[in-house]
């Protein structure tokens, strides 16, 4: 047998290859990369915690380009983006207070419209989601996979290889509408019977100081200077940094909250992103979006928001629009057909109080 050595730069276009990815416009450390190798890793490693998951898959990428400016808070947005979508389901964890645990998501689809079908779930041991019976390729664009087939035989064809299809109707399921100022009382009303923290080791929290156009600069340690309530992060002994409210007096926190508490099941950062959206609105500084134009024939303009959102909403972006390669400043962006733009702007108001830039001074 003989062997060939590798330099870095090969290994990585075999590996990007090897996740069912054309080498020849996609690099390893590319959002599609990333998200395939996660759920590569989660086929194998499942059940595991979001950090064990994160951690598999930095190790193994970093191995191939020691110089790559990927980081760990990188790979991890790519994983709440890929739970938001069902591909993994994130769980409370048996026997371990506020611990979370990922599982495989289900094999499914879910109908954008007819003829094209958003993949979801992820099979055991690197398995292929679909096979060539189906007679379409995968197109994966970002985060998400999806195909397209004749209408008239797809259901049959993806029921023949064991995807089971989401109703619409389920897939859309989200909160009932409320008014910001209503969701932050509801929330601090929980602090309020809580009992005392004490230190919270590993607290890092939203400051609400920093700009709403960058997610990741809002999030610094508790100051001296810090009184009120805030959405913030804290470590634990093993896996991922959990999602509480904490309230903060001088600096202290004085209690805390640990998030989900509305639903077991739901991943924490989805009360926490729509928590912050409500203390941002409330605070007259809401959370912003971009609408602009894109060098498309059918000109379907480009979405970009500044900061994540619930896994629902997440879902509702997914099914009207297409992920695409986000802009300087943007955290995701979707191109989306004119045709419910302005039905996207309205639901995004009123879940989540966004405006679009321009709105407000």
């Amino acid at each position: 047998m003989i062997i060939t050595p590798l330099n870095g730069r090969e290994a990585a276009e075999r590996t990007v290859h090897a996740l069912g990815l054309d080498e020849t416009a996609t690099d390893l450390f590319s959002t599609e990369a990333l998200c395939a190798s996660l759920r590569r890793a989660g086929s194998f490693l499942c059940p595991t915690t979001p950090g064990q998951l994160v951690e598999a898959v930095l190790e193994a990428v970093t191995a191939l380009d020691a110089s790559s400016s990927i980081s760990r808070d990188l790979v991890a947005e790519q994983l709440d983006l890929l739970v938001s979508i069902g591909d993994l389901v994130e769980l409370p964890r048996q026997g371990v207070r506020g611990g979370r645990q990922l599982y495989l998501g289900p094999p499914s689809y879910v109908t954008k419209a007819p003829g094209q079908y958003l993949l979801l779930g992820v099979r055991p041991n690197g398995a292929s989601l679909v096979d060539e019976s189906v007679g379409a390729k995968i197109q994966y664009e970002s985060h998400t996979r999806s195909l397209q087939l004749d209408a008239k035989v797809a259901a049959a064809r993806l029921d023949a290889v064991g995807l089971h299809e989401i109703r619409r109707a389920n897939w859309l399921e989200h909160p009932r509408p409320h008014n910001a100022a209503a969701v932050v009382e509801a929330m601090r009303q929980r602090l309020d019977r809580a009992a005392e923290s004490g230190q919270v080791a590993g607290l890092r929290i939203i400051g609400p100081e920093a700009s709403v156009r960058y997610y990741r600069g809002r999030w610094r340690l508790p100051a001296a200077s810090d009184s009120g309530d805030f959405v913030a992060r804290r470590t634990q002994a093993y896996g991922a940094d959990l999602w509480c409210l904490v309230r903060i007096k001088h600096g202290v926190p004085r209690a805390l909250v640990d998030l989900p508490v509305d639903d077991p099941a739901a991943p924490g950062c989805d009360e926490a992103w729509r928590l912050q959206a409500a203390i941002d609105a409330v605070a007259g500084r809401p959370q912003l979006l971009r609408v602009r134009s894109a060098a498309k024939a059918d000109g379907s303009p480009v979405l970009d928001l500044f900061g994540p959102v619930p896994g629902w909403a997440q879902r509702y972006l997914e099914l009207v629009g297409i992920p695409v390669s986000r802009v300087r400043g943007a955290l995701i962006s979707y191109r989306v057909p004119m045709s419910v733009i302005g039905e996207l702007l309205v639901f995004l108001a009123d879940m989540l109080w966004i405006k679009e830039e321009g709105e407000i001074a």
